[in-house]
């Protein structure tokens, strides 16, 4: 319902004038009041006699003054007649008197809680605008003779009371057990759940029995080895699982259950099949066939693994039989389609710098080195680290490889050992450059091609075109004991772990190694197993010196490399003071050789100590010679021998 909106007056006349407009206004007429409530009932209910025709009626209550009269009208109509005048309390009739209550609604009424203050008023005012509203004011007071009233309490029953809330420590105390029962089954892993199995297909009903007769024993035995010979079963084709064949699957197919056969039934076990039972022959014959199809595991060891394919195909592409136009997009087809494997191409390209490229000694040494594009360093043949790095790159890339160019400092020609306790220079990782290619397994490997392809002799200055395999094949740790990368990134280390400059520079020992001649990398001898490592020597420490060193890996053998049999290795020494000279062979297992001798016997200061290999003996190969063979002929007849290794004595 919407408000009426109020009239607005713009004088007290004018809302005296619209008082008086207002119908069923009558100034002299009093406004018709609400009858209070009745009083509270007595104490002492007064006592009605039948021959009483009145009652004891309440006293009335206090008077309340008059409101002042309207305004009169001016509209001119007449006034309404006056209401009849008000009788006295005495004459009003009397009212009825209030039921009797009885005891059970005495018993369901609530008791009413006593009140602070002894007067309870409501007024309530109405605008004088409503038509047929009037103002109306209550009052309530409370009377002296008055029943006092009386408040029970109520009966308390502890077991029907509600439970506290929990305290605060106890909120926390189950928030933390629920978080690590939460934890404790994050960790616990679930437990895979099987694949169902295939329905299993439903029996064939059972056949009904059979009269029991009694045939000829004899007879019936003949028809059942008929039987089995004709119903023969054929074993099911085996199963080639590749590479899997070796390892276990991870989901093994359920065991049949057991048919449920019922006890009452008698009919007999069906006959075994005899016919079909292999012999120990044929489970001979189908292991071996198994075992022969199963193909054979790589070998992961690069340093014993076949090379043969891509070396074969890097010589067979001359840098002078290649074409004009592209010869880097030739070579990338040559040498790395013939392969799948992306550690078989980067082998081939590697290979192919061995033959066709050299190191250009006369720009080095003339410090005269110029950059170079990769054409020109595939059709000249020379180049330097740098044009190595670039033009492996070049090729690896037009193969589908990914190569990048990794730049440096390396311990190579000119390069200088720290003396014991000498630190090392600031660090400047520059003067050199190879490569990082990603090999099969998706690993990044480090080759160096320059030091692959040959080497510098420090006496003339000359180079020296010699295949070192080992430059491709050593492992990214040994890598970079003689290479340190200007990115740490680049080090590709498989521990994860970055060397330091100083660490690098420093090497596994403290002072200037022992000096490696290259008989020792030829006879497949790991230049980091030398031991001692310094090579100064003591003579007067008192101690026994061990000297040994291992092959490049267990698998390494000079049969297999193309080298022979074995050759006996010996330490030369000079005996105490450095008067007696002598030849002490090392023991060996085929991978380790070791030999301990007393530092007092191994000479003078200023002398050295030498590894050496026997080469000839009484004009003939030594290699396979024994140590019991060289000790019944040494002084009887001529030998030779190539150093390996050499310690200096101090």
């Amino acid at each position: 319902m919407a408000e009426v909106e109020e009239v607005q007056f713009n004088s007290l006349a004018d809302r005296i004038a619209a008082l008086g407009k207002q119908k069923n206004f009558n100034p002299g007429a009093e406004p018709v009041r609400k009858r209070p409530p009745p009083p509270p009932p007595p104490t002492v209910k007064p006592v009605v006699k039948a021959d009483d025709e009145t009652a004891v009626s309440p006293p009335p209550g206090p008077g309340r003054p008059c409101p002042p009269p309207p305004p009169a009208r001016r509209d001119g109509r007449p006034p309404p007649p006056p209401p009849p005048a008000r009788s006295s309390t005495a004459s009003r009739p009397v009212p009825p008197p209030l039921p009797r209550r009885t005891s059970t609604q005495s018993g369901a009424m609530v008791l009413r809680r006593d009140s602070n203050s002894s007067e309870a008023s409501q007024q309530s005012v109405l605008s004088p605008f409503s038509p047929g509203r009037k103002s109306s004011t209550l009052s309530l007071k409370s009377q002296e003779g008055s029943r006092p009233r009386s408040m029970a309490p109520a009966a308390c029953d502890p077991s029907n009371l509600p439970p506290l809330p929990p305290s605060r420590r106890e909120s926390e105390a189950k928030a933390k057990e629920a978080k690590a029962q939460r934890m404790a089954m994050a960790r616990v892993p679930s437990t895979p759940t099987s694949p169902a199995s295939p329905p299993k297909p439903t029996l064939p009903p059972r056949l009904p029995l059979r009269p029991v007769s009694k045939p000829d024993v004899a007879g019936s035995a003949t028809n059942v080895l008929d039987q089995a010979k004709k119903a023969a079963r054929k074993l099911p084709p085996t199963v080639i699982r590749g590479f899997g064949s070796s390892t276990s699957t991870s989901t093994s197919t359920p065991a049949p259950t057991k048919t449920p056969v019922d006890d009452d039934d008698d009919a007999a076990p069906p006959p075994l099949p005899l016919s079909s039972r292999p012999s120990a022959a044929e489970i001979d014959a189908v292991s071996t066939r198994a075992v022969s199809t199963q193909p054979q595991q790589t070998d992961c060891c690069w340093i014993c693994r076949d090379w043969s394919g891509p070396d074969g195909v890097a010589a067979q592409y001359p840098r002078t039989s290649l074409p004009r136009n592209d010869p880097v997009g030739y070579l990338a087809r040559a040498l790395c389609d013939p392969f799948p494997s992306y550690t078989d191409k980067a082998r081939a390209i590697f290979t192919w710098f061995h033959h066709n490229i050299l190191y250009d000694t006369e720009a080095f040494f003339g410090n005269n080195v110029r950059h170079k594009s990769v054409e020109d360093t595939i059709f000249t043949g020379k180049a330097v680290c740098q044009g190595y790095a670039e033009t492996y790159k070049a090729i690896a890339n037009r193969a589908g490889l990914d190569c990048i160019v990794v730049g440096g400092h390396g311990k190579g020609f000119g390069h200088v050992a720290l003396k014991k306790g000498q630190k090392p220079p600031p660090a400047k990782p520059d003067g050199h450059a190879w490569n990082a290619v990603r090999i099969d397994g998706g690993d990044w490997k480090l080759i160096d091609a320059c030091w692959g392809a040959g080497h510098i002799s420090g006496a003339d200055q000359t180079y020296t075109k010699e295949f070192a395999p080992e430059q491709f094949t050593r492992s990214n740790e040994k890598f970079g004991l003689r290479h340190f990368p200007q990115n740490p990134s680049h080090q590709f280390r498989s521990d994860g772990r970055t060397v330091s400059w100083e660490e690098y520079y420093r090497g596994p020992s403290d002072g200037e190694p022992p000096v490696f001649f290259t008989d020792g990398h030829r006879e497949g001898i790991a230049e980091d197993s030398v031991s001692p490592r310094e090579r100064e020597i003591a003579v007067h420490s008192g101690q026994v010196i061990r000297f040994q060193f291992s092959k490049v890996c267990e698998h390494w053998t000079s049969e297999k490399n193309g080298l022979g049999r074995a050759p006996l290795l010996l330490l030369s020494i000079h005996g105490v003071d450095g008067g007696r000279d002598d030849m002490v062979p090392m023991e060996s297992n085929g991978f380790w050789h070791w030999v301990d001798v007393r530092a007092c016997d191994l000479g003078a200061p200023g002398q050295s100590v030498e590894v050496v290999q026997v080469t000839q003996m009484d004009g003939r190969d030594a290699r396979g010679v024994t140590a019991g063979e060289f000790l019944a002929k040494r002084g009887r007849v001529g030998m030779a021998w190539a150093y390996v290794m050499k310690w200096e004595l101090v």
